[in-house]
């Protein structure tokens, strides 16, 4: 078989990044479930039109067919499509089974996505997000858009021991914008809010003329959105700041109000609960036009080339049966993105590549089987045993151990020229050996499952 190219865009980690990932996983998973979150996981496709609800390109679905479909299912498979997030399948999921949820309803979800998107450093086609989402039955407390980033920031928090760099969570509230871009006079907010959303990617000037061209904006009118959008900081400061360019620039509506009392509540709730990591920053937009309160995007601080990590918002409509409408609020880490520059930058390590604790030594094959009760006696006891593949010397199997990072080799009781020699273990990083018994002895807890640590400690 010829050696096979690597797909661009589908990672494939090796045994030692693999815990890294899982590591990630489980922190995050674990932090979701002690603030009330409950556990999906939602069908991998869904319908084309439901997917490309959201504004995105058909370009970025992966549609489902198959090789040997026959005439009579073709055209049904053609209407399929991989979700590229996990927004969508929630919002069906909701809908579909709204009789029997109880509101307001808090979901996690860390799942594989897949986005037809032109792979680069952090940017996949096939990738895990990790979600969460509250959702009410006809509303949904404001309250719940302080909450949920709080708890994104304990997530992220969670990660810092393991390597992960200090972060911070930008937000900004849609209201704001809106009541502004109006009170100004502009009309096409779907425009504005989308160039803005540009500003690091072109620069603001380059922004300032897609304003004017693509909203119908005056340069004057451009400048203010600009203005806006300069504004940030993690105390009231800032909205001081949004309230005097409002009155400058004569603008006084419910919208605005609305908004900037919205995020002045954020921000304190912020300043209360994880000072420092919380931002307002009235530049970010997330273009798609489904939000409607506050919005959230995440950036590593000296890694802000990597773009957000994590990032989500308020939406009013997106689950909604035509009859009954589902207001939520949700964020995603973008956990492959970020597992992705933590192997780059070599910026976290995992102790070994393998789950395994003990190996257990074999004398000879035909004492194998001693070797196989004594790893059974330990892994019924929750040790991850590993048996020797071969009964090489010593030396040899001490070697297999240390190349995969196992601690510890075992070896088993025997008999030589009339005399009894009991079980022995060796921790082979320190050459510490001492009797033991398979039915009594335990690892250190540091030892038991290979630990993720920062590469700088």
């Amino acid at each position: 078989m010829a050696r096979p190219t690597p797909l661009s865009g589908f990672p494939e980690w090796l045994p030692q990044q693999r815990i890294v990932e899982q590591e990630i996983l489980s922190r995050i998973q674990k932090t979701f479930e002690l603030n009330g979150f409950a556990g999906i996981e939602t069908r991998a496709v869904e319908p084309l039109d439901q997917l490309l609800r959201k504004g995105e390109t058909s370009k970025e679905v992966y549609v489902l067919s198959r090789l040997q479909a026959g005439d009579e299912d073709s055209h049904s498979d053609r209407s399929l499509g991989l979700h590229f997030d996990l927004t969508v399948p929630f919002a069906r999921y909701v809908i579909e089974n709204a009789g029997k949820l109880d509101f307001p309803f808090k979901r996690y979800q860390i799942q594989k996505v897949w986005r037809g998107e032109r792979p680069q450093e952090g940017r996949f086609r096939e990738f895990y997000q990790a979600d969460i989402d509250v959702v009410g039955a006809g509303e949904l407390p404001y309250h719940y858009e302080v909450d949920l980033p709080l708890v994104m920031a304990q997530a992220l928090n969670s990660l810092q021991p393991l390597g992960v760099p200090a972060f911070k969570i930008l937000v900004n509230n849609r209201r704001v914008a809106e009541g502004f871009y109006r009170g100004i006079g502009l009309t096409d907010i779907d425009a504005v809010l989308r160039n803005i959303d540009k500003i690091d990617k072109i620069g603001a000037q380059r922004v300032a003329a897609l304003i004017v061209n693509e909203a119908g904006a005056t340069t004057e009118q451009a400048q203010l959105c600009l203005d806006l959008a300069a504004l940030h900081g993690s105390d009231q400061s800032v909205i001081n700041d949004a309230r005097a360019l409002a009155q400058r620039a004569g603008v006084d509506n419910d919208l605005f109000t609305q908004g900037i009392t919205e995020l002045s509540t954020l921000l304190e709730a912020a300043a209360q609960r994880a000072p420092g990591v919380i931002e307002a920053n009235l530049k970010i937009a997330r273009g798609l036009d489904y939000y409607t309160g506050s919005v959230y995007e995440s950036v590593l601080i000296g890694h802000e080339d990597l773009g957000s990590i994590c990032s989500g918002g308020r939406y009013d409509t997106l689950a909604s049966d035509g009859k009954n409408t589902y207001p939520g609020v949700g964020l995603s880490i973008g956990v492959s993105r970020l597992v992705s520059r933590l192997i780059s930058k070599q910026l976290v390590t995992a102790s070994r590549s393998v789950p395994t604790a003990v190996l257990v030594a074999v004398t000879d094959e035909a004492t194998r089987h001693q070797s196989d009760a004594i790893a059974q006696a330990l892994r019924s006891r929750g040790v991850s045993t590993d048996v020797s593949p071969t009964a090489a010397k010593y030396g040899k199997q001490i070697k297999f151990a240390d190349k995969r990072g196992i601690p510890f080799v075992w070896f088993p009781a025997s008999t030589t020229d009339g005399e009894d020699h009991p079980h022995q273990v060796k921790d082979i990083r320190t050459g510490e050996q001492h009797n033991a018994l398979p039915e009594t002895w335990l690892p250190p807890a540091c030892d038991l499952t290979p630990q993720v640590t920062s590469t700088e400690t």
